[in-house]
């Protein structure tokens, strides 16, 4: 049985990618940061279909280094060892350039970019003494082209697409494969705050003629997890959007 570890896993793709896992036999550690009712939820919904998994919910902010740290030492004390790492914790950013300041740059490149490193550098050390081990992060289209008033998002996407490519070349030889999915419009909270007539407009900028699901996104996670010699790479899942 195999061991994986999902940031941000209490809602939309996360959550999805929980599910995902749990169905194909993983024991699965939720992480959570403010949202620690759906993560209860979430774990409940998984054990009572899953009772033979390990199910455990654990509160981290991913921009701290000391708390991812502490998230996958208590991962590695009832697991054993991390199979795979989904760092998929995020959050968004609708603003023009002019109106952003500091904190809003620090707050999208800490838990954006640094929460990626942060999770990476605290379930290193385990799948360097096993040699092996598979982590996907998360990006987005936008960390491919970028998107007008969501520079900082846009920037920190590219950011975790960069050092997934250079640590793929890192940490190859070690046999561990690091690769990115790149999600369009999915229909999850982070969306939630688009018009009637935006989404209209992206559905038909979109051959597929439609917003995508946090499954689809989730069973993209699960095929690179399962990779042995794909590394550095980026999946693109957008509906043909930036096609």
């Amino acid at each position: 049985m195999k061991n994986v570890v999902i940031t941000g896993a209490s809602k939309g793709i996360g959550a999805e990618t929980a599910r995902t896992f749990a169905r194909n036999g993983f024991n699965v550690i939720i992480n959570y940061n403010k949202s620690e009712k759906e993560a209860v939820e979430l774990r409940k919904e998984i054990k009572e279909k899953h009772p033979n998994l390990i199910v455990e919910i654990y509160k981290c902010d991913v921009s701290d280094f000391n708390q991812c740290k502490k998230m996958i030492d208590f991962s590695l004390s009832i697991l054993g060892c991390v199979d795979v790492l989904v760092a998929n914790a995020g959050i968004s950013q609708v603003k023009p350039i002019i109106d952003t300041n500091e904190s809003d740059f620090n707050n999208i490149i800490n838990t954006n970019l640094k929460g990626v490193y942060n999770s990476i550098m605290s379930v290193l050390p385990n799948m360097l003494s096993n040699k092996n081990g598979n982590i996907v992060a998360v990006s987005s289209i936008w960390g491919t082209c970028g998107a007008s008033c969501e520079s900082l998002y846009s920037a920190s996407k590219f950011g975790v697409i960069g050092l997934c490519k250079s640590l793929a070349k890192e940490l190859g030889p070690s046999n561990i494969k690091i690769n990115c999915v790149a999600p369009g419009a999915i229909e999850t909270e982070m969306n939630s705050d688009l018009s009637t007539l935006e989404k209209a407009e992206f559905c038909n900028s979109t051959p597929l003629g439609r917003f995508g699901n946090p499954e689809e996104v989730a069973n993209a996670i699960y095929f690179l997890s399962n990779s042995t010699f794909i590394t550095g790479q980026t999946l693109t899942i957008d509906g043909g959007y930036t096609c």
